[in-house]
């Protein structure tokens, strides 16, 4: 067979197994929005193993992403980001990334608005840090990396925007 015939045979097989190259491309990023409110708008998300998570800062202050483990306590040496704050709308808006490799949940919390807490039974949960404006609630969340496409299709719409427009605040 000709080198010519070889590639064409080799393109044709591709196809018709169904090949593209929107399979074999990176799956989109997932954002997680932060604004004045203090919280992560999308606090619960899943992800594919590998699949960048993107951390926008739409608030004129900054935050911090730590990971941490719920049963231990202890925080994550690499999940462990910090965002500056955005000066205004229109403005160069700040992020983090970051990607895992590997299934499972991962939690994390800002420790510029939660501190982290022993409850009752040994489990560490982010609380809010008493002292910091906000809503009441700690600024936290968690990550489920997954590969269950009905877990994948449950993020919020707004985790595929990047900049969410009327969303800023400070």
């Amino acid at each position: 067979m000709a080198p010519r015939s070889l590639a064409a045979a080799l393109a044709a097989g591709v196809l018709a197994c169904g090949w593209s190259s929107a399979q074999a491309a990176s799956p989109k990023p997932v954002y997680i929005h932060m604004n004045g409110a203090n919280e992560f708008l999308e606090n619960l998300i899943a992800v594919r193993p590998g699949q960048k998570v993107v951390f926008v800062n739409e608030d004129t202050g900054p935050h911090t992403i730590v990971g941490y483990n719920p049963a231990t306590g202890k925080a994550s040496k690499r999940f462990d980001g910090a965002v500056a704050g955005t000066k205004g709308p229109g403005d160069e808006v700040h992020t983090y990334t970051i990607s895992f490799k590997h299934q499972g949940i991962v939690y994390y919390y800002c420790s510029v608005h939660a501190v982290l807490a022993k409850e009752p039974g040994g489990w560490t949960v982010a609380k809010v840090r008493p002292g910091v404006h906000g809503f009441g609630t700690p600024m936290a969340g968690a990550i489920i990396v997954t590969t269950d496409p009905k877990l994948l299709a449950e993020n919020p719409k707004t985790t595929s925007e990047k900049i969410l427009p009327g969303y800023f605040g400070g």
